[in-house]
């Protein structure tokens, strides 16, 4: 076969190793589906022992179906076709008369998963790549191959929503916790685990009594608080899969074959198409910095505000020792304080906790500087400063380590003039909360060294974030469109538009977030400033200059355009995206949203992305939708503000 290597050893057990020809990983295509029945006629024949199947990729075991074929779906048949081609081998899977295993080491998704299920065993390999998911939510689109049926007999039904309609991964120690794997076991003895297991004739573990209740006759109990949970985040009309996820389950056994109407109206979803355009975007941001080979070690941050400690804490949860500079140790604590709290949450275990907050140096002195791959400086707006400092960081650091700067809206041309090598000095420009925001602009001023641009990609992907490309342009590209955007927001208000209904009308739209609470977020003396430069001499808005005068601020300072003396406003709408943090709201009160107000307000963001790929900031109209959506959250279903005029036809 062209893409499983198939062993039958001693024992008489079928090893089947999935390597997909001419792939660096594993993706479920019609080709490889129709080896693989191949592989199960053969052994019909002469029935083994036992089936183990395994990934014969470094990269992980099965990342899922092939993408790429369901940009061909231009018909129902044809979606329909793709379904039952899965849903058809996988339950052959699962009734064949011997015993199976999934060895799963890797990231294990989509189809790959739904493969997994359709074993009577799930053994994972206990290493940090080692992730479990049903992420097609995040398409627009559902498991359609078993994992609507079999995830919740394995794991209860509420558990398996939750990871259906978020599109969550579990770690292979969680995945064994909850029922999903049989055992979780270190890389060194997973070969002899998994013929072992597959040998071993152990029944699978029962769900509890109430568990298959709730899958059985009290499915409705599950199905509407699902629902409405899913309200909370997602309008049906702009994410309809998570509510057909649910009744699919609800009322099918999660066979989509059965609803033809809900297996139509979601392939062919215009959600669907262009969400599955966004995952391409993705894939095209993840490819920047494949041609460098730079790997960073250390990394060294100055200024330990919210933005550089974020930084900070990020790259150490990301595997690096980072040294954190300012002024003194009163002022590096805070930071410590949040970091401490991020990787207690994101890692749990108090033995990975203490180790990653061990690699988080305090360095008043820059001492750290010196050894640092990357220096990233994260210090105020303001070129003089920035000018003081890398005067003293360029003699120090070694060669061939990256000079970054985090600034949000100042000229590289203008910071790298006190440089011996103006050349190594490159953009990194992180968004606010770092450990959420998944953009990451990197900023080349004319006549950058290629070589430090590659670096600063590489880098940038190290940490998990995607790098966009941007020229050196005041605001670059999120906040140069953000501002029109929100001062048109602020000038509604003005006009006498009430704030929650400004908001409501965008998350009407689509946002996860109304452009009012945003500026309220952000600071409004920052939204301030940033309009000042970035809105060509406009004048501010009346509302914003008076909540400014009265130090006003926003969020930090408790009052603002909202009273977040609570901490958090309170909630208006259900816009946002599937699985991302319901953010606070203020409700609408039932007033009605004027005609045309949501267009008035996101055509100037559209205008200004447009005017920005014409003058080569970003380098074309993709990589431009690609940065809106991921830098500020447009409303991905939309497939970005180019692709959204282009389909409104405006």
């Amino acid at each position: 076969m062209k893409n499983w290597q198939i062993e039958r050893d001693e024992n008489d057990l079928v090893w089947a190793t999935l390597d997909r020809a001419g792939e660096s990983t594993n993706a479920l295509s019609a080709e490889v589906l129709a080896e693989f029945r191949e592989l199960l006629d053969q052994l019909d024949q002469t029935p083994p022992k036992g089936l183990i199947i395994r990934s014969g990729k470094a990269a992980g075991f099965i990342a899922g179906a092939d993408i790429q074929e369901f940009t061909q779906l231009d018909s129902a048949a044809k979606g329909r076709a793709l379904i039952a081609r899965g849903w058809d081998l996988f339950n052959r899977l699962a009734g064949v008369p011997y015993p199976t295993l999934a060895l799963v080491r890797g990231h294990c998704l989509g189809g790959g998963l739904e493969l997994s299920l359709a074993c009577r065993y799930l053994l994972a390999v206990d290493e940090p790549g080692t992730k479990f998911g049903l992420p097609e939510v995040m398409l627009g689109i559902f498991p359609g191959w078993g994992g609507m049926l079999r995830l919740p007999q394995r794991i209860g039904p509420a558990a398996a929503l939750d990871l259906m309609l978020t599109g969550k991964t579990l770690d292979a120690k969680r995945a064994k916790r909850m029922g999903l794997a049989d055992e979780a076991v270190p890389p060194r003895v997973m070969t002899a685990a998994a013929r072992q297991l597959v040998l071993s004739g152990q029944p699978r573990r029962k769900l509890p009594l109430l568990q298959r209740l709730l899958n059985g006759p009290l499915k409705f109990v599950v199905a509407n608080g699902a629902r409405k949970q899913v309200a909370k985040k997602a309008r049906p009309e702009h994410y309809p899969a998570p509510y057909a996820i649910i009744d699919l389950w609800a009322k099918h056994q999660g066979n989509a074959l059965a609803a033809p109407e809900v297996l139509d109206r979601i392939i062919n979803s215009s959600t669907a198409r262009n969400l599955v355009r966004v995952f391409f975007l993705q894939e095209r941001l993840k490819s920047f910095g494949k041609e460098s080979d730079f790997k960073a070690k250390r990394v060294h941050v100055i200024g330990a505000g919210t933005m550089g400690g974020d930084i900070a804490a990020w790259c150490v949860l990301r595997g690096m020792t980072v040294s954190l500079q300012d002024q003194d140790l009163e002022r590096i604590a805070p930071a410590l304080k949040r970091a401490h709290a991020l990787f207690t949450r994101r890692l749990r275990e108090p033995l990975r906790v203490r180790e990653a907050f061990d690699r988080l140096i305090p360095d008043a002195n820059g001492a750290g500087v010196a050894h640092a791959d990357v220096v990233i400086e994260a210090i105020f707006e303001n070129v003089e400063a920035k000018h003081a400092l890398f005067r003293v960081l360029e003699p120090q650091m070694k060669p061939g380590a990256v000079l970054a700067t985090n600034t949000s809206s100042l000229r590289l041309e203008d910071l790298r003039t006190v440089l011996k090598q103006p050349e190594r000095l490159v953009g990194i420009h992180f968004f606010n909360p770092v450990a959420m925001m998944p953009l990451v602009e990197v900023v080349a001023a004319e006549g950058a060294d290629p070589a430090i641009v590659q670096a600063a990609y590489a880098f940038v992907r190290q940490i998990d974030k995607l790098p966009l490309p941007v020229r050196s342009m005041p605001g670059f590209l999120v906040n140069a469109v953000l501002a029109p955007y929100m001062l048109a927001a602020m000038r509604a208000v003005d006009s006498g538009v009430p704030p929650e209904v400004v908001d409501e009308a965008m998350l009407a739209f689509g946002m996860p977030m109304g452009p009012i609470e945003l500026a309220d977020t952000v600071g409004l003396d920052i939204a301030l400033a940033a309009g000042k430069q970035l809105a060509d001499g406009a004048e501010p808005p009346q509302c914003l200059l008076a909540f400014v005068e009265k130090k006003q601020l926003g969020k930090k300072t408790g009052q603002g355009f909202y009273d977040w003396s609570s901490g958090k406003a309170k909630k208006v709408g259900a816009g946002g995206l599937v699985g991302a943090p319901p953010a606070p709201k203020v409700g609408a009160g039932g007033t009605a949203i004027p005609a045309g107000l949501a267009a008035s307000l996101v055509k100037p963001l559209i205008d200004r992305t447009e005017k920005l790929v014409a003058d080569g900031v970003v380098a074309d109209a993709e990589l431009a939708d690609a940065g809106v959506i991921f830098g500020t959250g447009f409303a991905p279903f939309t497939g970005g503000p180019l692709k959204y005029r282009e389909d409104a036809g405006w």
